[in-house]
């Protein structure tokens, strides 16, 4: 548990912010079905099996094995998903700095991230394209997803194993998702307006 009196806040990126899935959904139509360059020796059918809603990406575009899915994601077009994604709202960015100018002064605000190799310098890519204000950033991984949880008190997430396997001394709010809407928890919200008041009603309204 954190002993400062600042409150650790940490608002995830991916499907909270940047709209993650529809922008894998499109980069995957347009370069495995689309293209018509593209070589298909072993004529491997590449479909989308169901509009990507969830996290499971293999459950609905095909791919030949694990591996050519991280390659599809984490080395050939990582710009072009994590750099260059939607946000989910319209006004997403200008919501969060609006949040992080009001709470940071008693508060510490940062955006946490599933990224590895190089999805990371296009998530950063992505966070100064659309103007974000908030400097301190955590990138974690599947193998470093507990050290995620020693870096916040209180977690805005749209992500099941997230919400899911919290640590009994960490909150959770649930940013609701067409894949998370049945899993239950304390608290929610639909939009990323309504976090700071979420956040003062757990705290109190003494917190800003």
């Amino acid at each position: 548990m954190n002993t400062d009196s600042k409150i650790r806040i940490g608002i995830d990126l991916n499907n909270v912010l940047r709209n993650t899935l529809l922008k894998i959904e499109q980069v995957y139509e347009k370069w495995f079905i689309e293209n018509p360059y593209e070589e298909n020796e072993d004529d491997f059918v590449y479909e989308i099996l169901s509009p990507l809603t969830s996290l499971d990406i293999k459950s609905h575009l095909k791919f030949k094995d694990d591996d050519q899915l991280y390659d599809f994601l984490y080395k050939e077009y990582s710009m072009e998903i994590f750099g260059h994604a939607g946000s989910i709202e319209i006004s997403s960015m200008m919501d969060l700095n609006d949040f992080y100018i009001s709470m940071r002064e008693d508060n510490d605000i940062i955006i946490v991230s599933d990224e590895i190799g190089k999805s990371k310098p296009a998530t950063l890519f992505f966070l100064s394209k659309f103007g974000c204000l908030v400097e301190n950033i955590k990138f974690y991984s599947e193998q470093t997803k507990n050290t995620l949880w020693d870096s916040v008190d209180i977690l805005l997430t749209a992500n099941p194993d997230l919400l899911l396997k919290k640590p009994e001394d960490k909150l959770v709010i649930k940013f609701i998702t067409e894949y998370n809407k049945d899993i239950q928890v304390e608290h929610e919200i639909h939009k990323l307006k309504e976090l700071e008041e979420k956040i003062k009603s757990i705290y109190g309204k003494s917190i800003r």
